[in-house]
C-alpha cells in the first residue's frame, strides 16, 4: 500500500466533474418533460409572491415541498446514489425539509412573504428569480451542453437556492427551515471547490511531468552527442563519460517518475 503522503486531493473525491455533470445529462433525459411542469410551478410561485393573497404561503409551501420531494426521489436516490454513498442521507434531509415546509406553510400558515418593497423582500425575490431563470444558463456559459442544465424543481442546487430566496423574504424567520438548505449549500460548495482544486493540481502536475519528460529527452540527446565525441570505447575517459551520462539520465528518469501525478 502506498504511503499516505503520496495521495493527491483527487484520490479522496468520489467522482470527477465530468461524471457529475454527465449525471445531470442522464437525469434530464430520464425525467423530460417534467421540466415544463417545474418551470410552470416556479412561475406560479413568482406570481403568488407578487400578487399576495390569503393562500399565498400555503400554495408556495406545497409547491416547494413537491420540488424537494421530486429531487430527493428522481435525482438523489435514482441517480446520485450511483456515485455517492451518502446520497440516501441527503435524500432523507430533503424529505425532512419537505415535511417542514408542509407543516410550516400549509398546516400552520406561517409562510407569508414580503412583496419585495424592503431590503429582505427584494433580496429574496432577486435570489429566487436568479435560481429560476439564470441558473440554467450558468452551465452553458461555462461551456457545458444544454442537456446538462440545472433546472429549478429538477436539480438540487437551483431548488435549494430558490427556497432560500423564499425564506429570506418571509415575514418571520424560520430557522428550522434554513438548516437543510444551508447544509446542502455547504456540501455542494465543498464538492465544487474540491473539484476545482483537484483540477488545478492535476494540471500543474501534468505541466511538471511534461517539463521533466522534455528535460529527460534533451539530456538523453545531449549525452548521446557527448558519447559520440569520446576518445574510444576502451579508454578510461570514454567509460567515465558514459557512466556519468547514464547516471544523470537514470536520476532524471526516477525524478520524473516520482513527481508525476497519480
Amino acid at each position: 500500500m502506498s504511503e499516505w503522503w503520496t495521495y493527491s486531493l483527487s484520490d479522496f473525491l468520489l467522482f470527477s466533474p465530468r461524471t457529475y455533470y454527465r449525471l445531470f445529462e442522464l437525469h434530464n433525459l430520464a425525467v423530460w418533460p417534467w421540466h415544463i411542469l417545474a418551470i410552470v410551478l416556479g412561475l406560479a410561485v413568482l406570481v403568488l409572491w407578487l400578487r399576495g393573497g390569503a393562500w399565498q404561503g400555503r400554495v408556495i409551501a406545497v409547491i416547494l415541498a413537491i420540488c424537494w420531494l421530486f429531487v430527493a426521489w428522481a435525482y438523489l436516490l435514482a441517480r446520485y446514489d450511483t456515485i455517492n454513498w451518502a446520497a440516501s442521507y441527503f435524500a432523507a434531509g430533503y424529505l425532512v425539509e419537505a415535511l417542514l415546509l408542509v407543516w410550516t406553510g400549509l398546516i400552520r400558515n406561517w409562510l407569508s412573504l414580503r412583496p419585495g418593497r424592503d431590503v429582505a423582500g427584494a433580496a429574496g425575490l432577486c435570489i429566487f428569480v436568479f435560481a429560476l431563470f439564470a441558473w440554467p444558463l450558468v452551465g452553458r456559459l461555462l461551456g457545458r451542453p444544454w442537456l446538462q442544465a440545472e433546472i429549478f424543481g429538477i436539480a438540487p442546487d437551483p431548488t435549494v437556492v430558490a427556497t432560500l430566496g423564499v425564506l429570506i423574504a418571509a415575514e418571520r424567520t424560520h430557522w428550522g427551515l434554513l438548516v437543510v438548505p444551508l447544509l446542502w449549500c455547504a456540501i455542494s460548495g465543498a464538492t465544487s471547490v474540491g473539484h476545482a482544486i483537484a483540477g488545478r493540481l492535476a494540471g500543474a502536475g501534468r505541466c511538471v511531468d511534461g517539463a521533466r519528460s522534455s528535460l529527460l529527452e534533451d539530456t538523453l540527446a545531449a549525452s548521446t552527442s557527448f558519447a559520440g565525441l569520446r576518445p574510444g570505447p576502451g579508454t578510461a575517459g570514454g567509460r567515465g563519460r558514459e557512466l556519468v551520462a547514464f547516471v544523470c539520465c537514470a536520476a532524471l528518469y526516477c525524478s520524473a517518475r516520482c513527481e508525476s501525478p497519480r
